[in-house]
């Protein structure tokens, strides 16, 4: 609606403040009923998805490989965080990272510092591996072209 100015007056995207906001305010209204809130690295960025765990997020998003729901809505970050590199943050913002699956069964703790690689730690250029969103909406290839009667 922004980027094509379907409405007056509107921003391109809430501000950081706003995020902070929105995720302090939800643990402060939904804490009993949903004991889950995830920041989101994809949306926000690693560095804003971090300070979120200190403003009511207790959950990051994972890894993903070239995510392509939000990017196409305009995220910038969701092409891949590595596995180790996801932890780090986790633990630099003071919380033990864990790995849990879609019901937000805990199914590893990571405790203390010490981190075995895994198979997505050692990809060097995630878009060579898994290909490139932007580089696939890009290319002329994909696109629907209507066929002349």
């Amino acid at each position: 609606m922004y980027h094509h100015r379907l409405v007056s007056n509107l921003r391109p995207g809430p501000s950081g403040n706003d995020v902070v906001k929105l995720h302090a305010v939800a643990r402060l209204m939904l804490g009993r009923s949903f004991k889950n809130i995830q920041s989101s690295w994809v949306k926000e960025g690693p560095k804003l998805a971090q300070y979120l765990l200190s403003a009511g997020a207790n959950d990051v998003g994972g890894t993903l490989m070239n995510e392509s729901i939000s990017t196409s809505a305009g995220a910038q970050y969701g092409q891949l965080i590595q596995p180790r590199e996801l932890r780090r943050f986790i633990r630099d913002a003071g919380r033990t990272p864990a790995q849990r699956n879609t019901k937000y069964a805990v199914l590893k703790v990571f405790e203390g510092h010490s981190d075995e690689l895994e198979p997505l730690d050692s990809i060097k250029d995630a878009d060579a591996q898994f290909g490139s969103y932007r580089k696939l909406t890009a290319s002329a290839d994909f696109r629907f072209v209507r066929k002349q009667k």
